[in-house]
């Protein structure tokens, strides 16, 4: 994610803090320095620490649940709202969903008990309800947030882990993108009371809000590509009009193509048409300032570009995609050379010509002549 950065690994998942996050413990130090002076102001600090660091052991609860199903968690990062676990893939089956989203809030459950066994249980559901008051012992009040946490996260919408979890279930009876659509569309229901809410007596409900809904559109999104993408094969919604470099050219030639096409990933091609590299649009504008416009494309390229067989179906491609976070992914033929290019663009546009077409209307009758490589004397 833009604008974060790491703090650590820990079996094998990057930590990451969103910069965000750092406002939020400005404004809590000064809310609480208010109240209570510098004393009351770095407690309040703590206290916020102590919330993340039960928000880590909940993201961590879904990342060894998914180690179980051979997904990794290539990262975790911590937002102001909370925090967000990115698994590279999505599990398989309904009842492997279910235990990766109850996991979380379970670890939040066993922090409370601890807690709670630790105060001699003393604590009551009145004390630990005065989560916003400085003045209220720490440990109760890092175990009400540890509740709250509980019972926000299984609220039954996207993108909580309540809506997993009722997306699992629903999973069991209807197909996944059917599922994933009733369970999205409850999510973004909530958005707008969120939001109205928000309005009228907290304004961090609204930013809620906003995150709330776009999550669970794009999970919908995801959902209706996956669908999808089972009877669809990757050569199919290739590219296969692109400008290609040789690997002779310089990044100011790979410039000048970046300013004629509207492409925004250039691959370069071997004599034999095997593929060699990427070069995406950041790619060339980080290369022109440092080390030039003369330098070789082959020192600046990315090498590590997923490949995908053109006639294997798009969940490969996709799949390859989302869990190496490419720009693009190089669609191949048998003999190893490149016929086309996935990128995000094509399956964005393919998921709208769909919705547009005729029912039993095939993208193989709306294949593309492939285009001539371009290299240097073009």
């Amino acid at each position: 994610m833009r604008w974060s950065f790491s703090i650590g690994k820990f079996a094998g998942t990057v930590v990451r803090v969103h910069v965000t996050f750092f406002l939020l413990l400005i404004w809590i130090w000064f809310m609480h320095y208010q109240i209570g002076g510098a004393a009351a102001a770095w407690e309040g600090v703590a206290f916020i620490l102590a919330i993340f660091a039960c928000v880590v052991l909940h993201e961590f609860g879904h990342a060894l649940a998914a180690r179980r199903y051979g997904i990794r968690t290539p990262d975790i990062t911590l937002l102001p709202i909370g925090g967000l676990a990115r698994l590279e893939r999505m599990p398989e089956e309904p009842g492997q969903e279910f235990f990766i989203a109850v996991a979380g809030p379970l670890v939040n459950v066993v922090i409370a008990a601890i807690i709670f066994i630790a105060l001699g249980g003393t604590a009551g559901i009145e004390q630990m309800l005065q989560v916003e008051n400085p003045r209220a012992d720490f440990l109760v009040r890092l175990a009400g947030v540890n509740v709250f946490l509980v019972l926000f996260n299984m609220i039954p919408a996207f993108p909580m882990d309540g809506g997993r979890v009722l997306r699992a279930l629903l999973a069991t009876r209807l197909t996944w993108a059917r599922a994933t659509q009733i369970a999205a569309n409850i999510g973004q229901g909530l958005a707008f009371l969120f939001g109205f809410l928000g309005l009228l007596y907290n304004p961090l409900l609204i930013f809620i809000a906003i995150f709330v809904y776009l999550a669970a559109a794009a999970e919908a999104q995801n959902a209706q590509i996956r669908d999808i993408s089972n009877s669809v094969l990757t050569g199919d919604v290739m590219i296969t009009e692109y400008a290609a470099l040789d690997r002779s050219a310089s990044i100011g030639e790979a410039i000048d193509r970046l300013l004629a096409t509207t492409q925004s990933e250039f691959p370069i091609v071997a004599s034999n048409g095997h593929l060699e590299g990427l070069l995406t649009r950041n790619d060339m504008i980080a290369a022109l300032k440092d080390p030039g416009p003369d330098t070789p494309v082959v020192q600046v390229m990315r090498t590590d570009v997923p490949k995908v067989h053109r006639r294997q179906s798009l969940t490969e491609g996709f799949r390859l995609m989302q869990e190496n976070s490419a720009p693009a992914v190089a669609v191949v033929d048998s003999g190893d050379r490149l016929v086309g290019l996935l990128t995000h663009e094509t399956i964005g546009e393919m998921m709208m010509v769909r919705s547009a077409m005729p029912e039993g209307f095939r993208f193989g009758r709306m294949r593309r002549k492939r285009a001539e490589p371009w290299s240097r004397g073009v």
